[in-house]
C-alpha cells in the first residue's frame, strides 16, 4: 500500500471518530426554559394586575396624574334697602409653604430672600424657618389674606417651596357705622358675629370643581369632569344707610359729649315694622380687628335690657283707658303729691294737684300713673303689658336677642304694681321699647320688627295683630305730643316743621341691694303725629357729666336723628306753627 493510500485511509478513519452535534443542545434548553418562565411570569403578573387586583395600581396612577381643582367662589353681598354695599368679598392671596420641597431644593440657603420675606410679612426669619423646619410636612400657612401687591412681591422672591393660593377676604365699606349689626367673618370667611353669623349658610356658596389629568411635568392634558357650584345668596337689609350713618354720628358725639359709657339708637318704619337704623357706640372697625374689645362687638339694641322708667308711663295710662276706668278727658287727683303703699313711698317732684291724662304724661307724674294702674285689676294690667310685646321677642330673631327681664309673681303688692306703672320692676331692650311705640303709632296694631328685605322671610316672624283699640292708641299719641311742647319734659326733642310725640325716661341702674347713682336716659318718640311714619328710640347709658336727665341728653339727640330721617325720606311737614325757638337747646329737664 502506497504512502498516499495510507494517508487517505488515516484521514478517513479520523473523520469517523468526530461526534455529530445534537439539534437540541442542553444550553438551548436552559435558555428556552428561562425565556418561557420569564414570559409566563410576565403573563401571570399582567393577569394579576389587569384581572385580579387592578384597583391599587389604578389608584396609584390616578394619584400621580389626576387633580381636582375647586373653582373660586365668593361670599354673598350684604346691602341696604337701596343697594348700598355694606359687606363685600374681595380677592386676596394666601402664602403657604411645602417644607419637603424647600428641603429638597436647599431653599433655606437663601438668607437674603428669607429676610425679605420676613420683612414683608412682619415676622422674624427664625419664626418663618421654624414653621418649615420639618421636611416631612407638605403644607403650612405662612400668612393668610395678604394683599395682591404683597403676594406679587413674594412671588418675585422665587423661594423654592413657597407658593400662593387664591382666597377671599370680607371688607366692610361702612366701617364702624354698622359693625355690630352686620358682624364679622373669621379668616376662613365664616360668619362669627351679627348677621354674618345668622345668615352664614345663605351667604356661603358651594364652589364648583373640575377634575383634570396632567402629565409628568404637571401640564393639564385632559378635562375629565366639571361640577357646577351653587352661587352664594345676597342679603338685602331694611336699613337705610343714610339714616344709619346719621344716627351713628349723633350717638357717637353724644356719648363723648355726655361722657357716657355707651349709647344706642333704633329707627323704625311705623307702617311696615322695617328697621331703618340700628346703631351702637362705642363701635369698632371690622376691617382692622387687631385690638377689638369683646364689649364693643355687642349689639346693645337687642342684647342689653334696662328698666325703661318713665318711658313706660303712657302704657299705664293706656291700660286704664282700655279697661274703661277713665276717659281721655278725665281728671286724676294727685294731691298731696305723695302716698304710702305698704310702707314704701311714691311721690312726684312736687304736688301737681288735679291732672288730666295728658298732663300726667306731660309732667311725668308718678302719682298719676300709680293711681291709674291701681284702678284696674292686676291681671288686666299684666295682660296688657304682655299683649303689647314687652316680654317677648321683637320678631327680629337675631343672634343674642334678649326677651327682657320680668319676674311674674303669684302675689303682687300695691307698691310693686305702682312701680311697674312708671317703668321699674321690668327690663326691656331698646328694640322692644321701639316696637311698643311703633304699636302705639300704628293705631294699636302690633307687628313684628323686620331687618331683612331679601330674601323674603316666610311666616316665622308672626303676623300683625290688634292689641289696643285704635281710638285709645291715637289718643295716647296726641297726649304724648305735649311732652315736646311748652311745659313738657322734653322741649329739646322738638323737630322744626313736624309734630312730635314722645316720652322721656330717666331711670337709676339697679345694683346689689337696691339702686346706685348711675342713670339710663331714654327718649322714645313718634313723628309726624298727624300721620305717624317713624319711631326713634335713643338711649344714653350712664352719662357722666352734670346733665343726667333724659330731657337734656337723649331728647336733643332724638331731635337730630328724627329730623334728619324725616328729611331724607321726604316726609311732608305737618306743623303749621314753626318757630326758630324749636331749635333752642334750653328747656325743662325731665324724668
Amino acid at each position: 500500500m502506497t504512502t498516499s493510500t495510507v494517508k487517505r485511509s488515516r484521514k478517513a478513519s479520523g473523520a469517523k471518530q468526530n461526534v455529530t452535534p445534537s439539534l437540541v443542545h442542553w444550553r438551548f434548553v436552559v435558555v428556552l426554559i428561562v425565556v418561557i418562565s420569564v414570559f409566563a411570569a410576565l403573563a401571570a403578573r399582567a393577569a394579576f394586575i389587569q384581572v385580579i387586583e387592578p384597583d391599587e395600581l389604578i389608584q396609584q396612577g390616578d394619584s400621580r396624574t389626576l387633580r381636582t381643582r375647586n373653582m373660586p367662589t365668593y361670599r354673598g353681598l350684604v346691602t341696604d334697602r337701596n343697594g348700598v354695599e355694606l359687606a363685600v368679598s374681595v380677592p386676596v392671596r394666601a402664602i403657604y409653604a411645602d417644607p419637603k420641597i424647600i428641603h429638597e431644593n436647599d431653599g433655606l440657603a437663601e438668607p437674603r430672600r428669607w429676610q425679605a420675606l420676613a420683612d414683608v410679612l412682619g415676622q422674624s426669619v427664625d419664626s418663618l424657618q421654624e414653621k418649615v423646619s420639618n421636611p416631612k410636612r407638605r403644607f403650612v400657612y405662612l400668612q393668610r389674606q395678604v394683599s395682591p401687591a404683597m403676594a406679587e412681591y413674594v412671588d418675585k422672591l422665587d423661594i423654592p417651596g413657597i407658593y400662593l393660593r387664591r382666597e377671599s377676604r370680607r371688607y366692610y365699606p361702612t366701617g364702624e357705622v354698622s359693625a355690630q349689626l352686620i358682624g364679622v367673618t373669621d379668616v376662613d370667611d365664616t360668619g362669627v358675629e351679627g348677621l354674618e353669623r345668622m345668615y352664614d349658610e345663605w351667604l356661603t356658596g358651594t364652589p364648583g370643581s373640575r377634575k383634570i389629568r396632567r402629565d409628568a411635568k404637571g401640564r393639564q392634558v385632559e378635562i375629565l369632569e366639571t361640577t357646577t357650584g351653587e352661587d352664594a345668596g345676597n342679603l338685602q337689609l331694611t336699613i337705610d344707610q343714610r339714616i344709619q350713618a346719621l344716627a351713628y354720628k349723633e350717638i357717637k358725639e353724644a356719648m363723648i359729649y355726655y361722657q357716657s359709657s355707651s349709647a344706642s339708637a333704633v329707627v323704625i318704619d311705623v307702617k311696615t315694622g322695617d328697621v331703618l337704623a340700628m346703631v351702637n357706640a362705642p363701635s369698632f372697625n371690622p376691617n382692622d380687628r387687631s385690638n377689638i374689645s369683646p364689649h364693643r362687638m355687642r349689639n346693645r339694641v337687642i342684647t342689653d335690657a334696662f328698666e325703661p322708667g318713665s318711658a313706660l308711663k303712657p302704657l299705664a295710662v293706656l291700660t286704664a283707658m282700655e279697661f274703661g276706668e277713665v276717659g281721655a278727658e278725665d281728671v286724676v287727683d294727685t294731691n298731696p303729691g305723695w302716698m304710702r303703699l305698704g310702707g314704701s313711698l311714691v311721690k312726684d317732684s312736687r304736688n301737681y294737684g288735679e291732672l288730666t291724662l295728658e298732663e300726667i304724661i306731660q309732667h311725668s307724674s308718678n302719682m298719676g300713673t300709680s293711681k291709674l294702674a291701681l284702678s284696674v285689676p292686676k291681671q288686666f294690667l299684666l295682660d296688657t303689658y304682655y299683649n303689647i310685646g314687652l316680654m317677648s321677642d321683637t320678631g327680629l330673631n337675631m343672634a343674642g336677642e334678649s326677651s327682657g327681664i320680668f319676674y311674674d309673681r303669684s302675689r303682687w303688692s300695691e307698691f310693686e304694681l305702682a312701680t311697674l306703672s312708671f317703668g321699674y320692676g321690668i327690663s326691656v331692650t331698646t328694640a322692644q321699647l321701639g316696637r311698643l311705640y311703633a304699636t302705639l303709632a300704628n293705631g294699636g296694631i302690633k307687628q313684628p320688627l323686620n331687618i331683612i328685605k331679601s330674601p323674603q322671610q316666610t311666616g316665622w316672624q308672626g303676623q300683625p295683630e290688634r292689641v289696643i283699640s285704635e281710638e285709645n292708641a291715637k289718643a295716647i299719641v296726641q297726649m304724648m305730643e305735649s311732652v315736646t311742647q311748652r311745659g313738657g319734659t322734653a322741649k329739646k326733642a322738638a323737630v322744626p316743621g313736624y309734630r312730635v310725640a314722645g316720652k322721656t325716661g330717666t331711670s337709676r341702674k339697679a345694683v346689689a341691694g337696691g339702686y346706685g347713682e348711675e342713670y339710663v336716659n331714654i327718649f322714645a318718640g313718634i313723628a309726624p303725629v298727624s300721620d305717624p311714619r317713624l319711631v326713634t328710640i335713643v338711649l344714653i347709658n350712664e352719662p357722666g357729666g352734670d346733665l343726667y336727665h333724659a330731657g337734656d341728653t337723649a331728647a336733643p339727640v332724638f331731635s337730630s336723628i328724627m329730623g334728619g330721617a324725616l328729611h331724607m325720606l321726604n316726609v311732608t311737614p305737618d306743623d303749621k306753627h314753626v318757630t326758630s325757638g324749636a331749635w333752642l337747646k334750653g328747656g325743662n329737664s325731665g324724668s
